[in-house]
């Protein structure tokens, strides 16, 4: 199973900029997809952002386009970019893939490869 270790997490003051990486331990081949989600303390676990093997990428409304979902291809990295940070963005924030081509933010339940997560922490 492929590893994925998240690291870029921290403190920020509100409308700061974070930038996420999302390193995995070796090169995934074929139909895949791959995304960010969060959970903040007391709160289910939301889908952030979603990219597919062909580059596609979905995001949750909830990101107001302030997030950026992409990939590093040769360093088997995905990342997320971060710009204009609210106090709510304020959670864990966890890599995870799936293989097959069904690619979105909602389906939480069928990404079965998992980070440990990295924490977010937004300041007034």
């Amino acid at each position: 199973q492929v590893q994925l270790v998240e690291s870029g997490g921290g403190s920020v003051q509100a409308g700061g900029s974070l930038r996420l990486s999302c390193a995995a331990s070796k090169y995934i081949v074929g139909i895949y997809c791959m995304g960010w989600f969060r959970q903040a303390p007391g709160k289910e676990r939301e889908g952030v952002a979603v990219i597919a093997s062909d580059g596609s990428t979905t995001y949750a409304d909830s990101m107001k386009g302030r997030f950026t979902i992409s990939k590093d291809y040769a360093k088997t990295t995905l990342y997320l970019q971060m710009n204009s940070l609210k106090p709510e963005d304020t959670a864990m924030y966890y890599c995870a893939l799936r293989y097959g081509s069904r690619c979105t933010w909602s389906y939480l339940a069928q990404f079965n490869n998992w980070g440990q997560g990295t924490q977010v922490t937004v300041s007034s």
